[in-house]
């Protein structure tokens, strides 16, 4: 290739990232279609918090990185990055209008020789037989003759300050060889523990889809034992710990698994995986049990509160955190939702305070209203510790109850044993 200049189309948490990654060496343009989103970025800080904003401003004013919702301003490149959201419908099945957009953006704009490379999560074959084919029809082109293309599953940890772009190794992959090693030695030279080149486009796919498929079932194990343990009332926590001093034994905790990334790519899988007529049983029970997680959670605070001789109908309840994860501001797929549902069959006395979750974006997604300051002036029958920020360790939490018998219930095993009633 000529000289370089790459186009990312997404900002988002894997976008974002990426695109200021890349500007550090080469001439890089940013696209997303949210304008509020491009003029806050260009204005030198980032909402979600995955780029610090003196990095972001550095990438501005000294290497020359732009964001823009113009498709003309991306016209010129002759690399693009499509890092755009795979979410799932309804009813759980792969839904790929985002992937089918960015690929007529780039089908307007690719030239002769240009490739373009997918990040977003998808099952083996969607780069080949979803996307491409779009960007053959809008531009005119012939793939592998006209233009070219590669898959680099992104590996973004949203909130993670250790695990950042540059330090993640990246898997690569190219639809010839010859593309292969383009699309790896661009990858290589912004990436401080380099890469893994999978064999083709279709191993790459899977390799990402797998990471995620893996850490749910897992994760699904683990709430399943938590629940035989509650049942038995046995600490799980104390076991996990009892079985960790073996040498070849994993240690997770169970937990609600949200986010843009656990909770949804499995989905693709099982699908793709039933057009072949494989029912995958393990990952489709893992999915299950999973998403079943927030309302049971709920269920054993209330079982508790029965216990305690706390009424639980018109009861005050406060969740501490609605966000997919600690210290970070994500709210996609969180199941701290389902929480707060499972008590509003009983009550409509809930509060849900979280500092790190944008006010408007959860009213938006989620129809619910939270606060981001906690007042010292309001007590509570119930609180669930939900989410493990770190401004809720320095609660005494016990203090925002109304009475000694109301219950704290720690989903995360993080709290102080003393001030906890039960936990997952």
């Amino acid at each position: 290739m000529n000289e370089i200049k790459i186009a990312v189309i997404g900002l988002g948490y894997v976008g974002l990232p990426l695109a200021r990654l890349f500007s550090t060496k080469y001439l890089t343009v940013g696209f997303d279609m949210n304008q509020k989103r491009v003029d806050t970025l260009m204005a030198g800080h980032d909402v979600t918090f995955e780029v610090a904003d003196d990095l972001l401003q550095d990438a501005i004013h000294n290497h020359g990185f732009k964001c823009t919702t113009s498709i003309d301003e991306i016209s010129d490149c002759n690399f693009y990055i499509v890092a755009v959201p795979t979410p799932v419908d309804e009813n759980n099945r792969p839904d790929l209008k985002p992937l089918w957009g960015a690929s007529e953006i780039v089908g307007k704009v690719i030239s002769k020789g240009d490739i373009v490379v997918y990040e977003s999560t998808v099952y083996p074959g969607v780069t080949e037989e979803e996307c491409l084919p779009v960007v053959e029809r809008v531009s005119g082109l012939e793939f592998n003759k006209d233009f070219f293309a590669g898959y680099s599953p992104e590996r973004i940890n949203p909130g993670d300050k250790e695990h950042t772009v540059e330090k993640i190794k990246k898997v690569t992959s190219g639809s010839t060889p010859e593309i292969a090693e383009v699309v790896d030695k661009i990858y290589n030279s912004v990436l401080v523990n380099g890469t893994h080149r999978a064999s083709s486009i279709k191993v790459a796919e899977a390799s990402k889809i797998i990471e995620n498929s893996q850490r749910d079932v897992n994760i699904a194990f683990m709430n399943e034992l938590a629940k035989i343990f509650n049942a038995m009332e046995i600490d799980t926590h104390d076991v996990i710990d009892a079985a960790s001093s073996k040498w070849n034994f994993i240690k997770l905790s169970p937990g609600l698994v949200g986010g843009h990334c656990i909770s949804v790519d499995p989905y693709y899988l099982i699908q793709k995986a039933q057009v072949y007529g494989v029912l995958p049983r393990v990952m489709s029970n893992a999915r299950r049990l999973n998403d079943g997680m927030g309302a049971y959670v709920a269920n054993q605070t209330i079982k508790c509160m029965n216990k305690k001789g706390v009424i639980v109908k018109d009861s005050k309840i406060l969740i501490l955190g609605i966000t997919f994860k600690e210290n970070c501001p994500d709210i996609r797929n969180t199941k701290i939702v389902d929480i707060y549902h499972t008590f509003e069959e009983y009550t409509n006395n809930i509060t849900i305070y979280d500092p790190w979750a944008d006010i408007d974006a959860v009213r938006h997604e989620y129809g619910l209203e939270i606060i981001n300051v906690l007042s010292g002036r309001e007590k509570y029958d119930s609180i669930i510790l939900a989410v493990a920020h770190d401004e809720f360790l320095n609660l005494d939490i016990r203090s925002f109850l109304s009475s000694e018998k109301g219950v704290v219930y720690d989903v995360k095993g993080i709290l102080p044993r003393k001030i906890v009633d039960a936990r997952l």
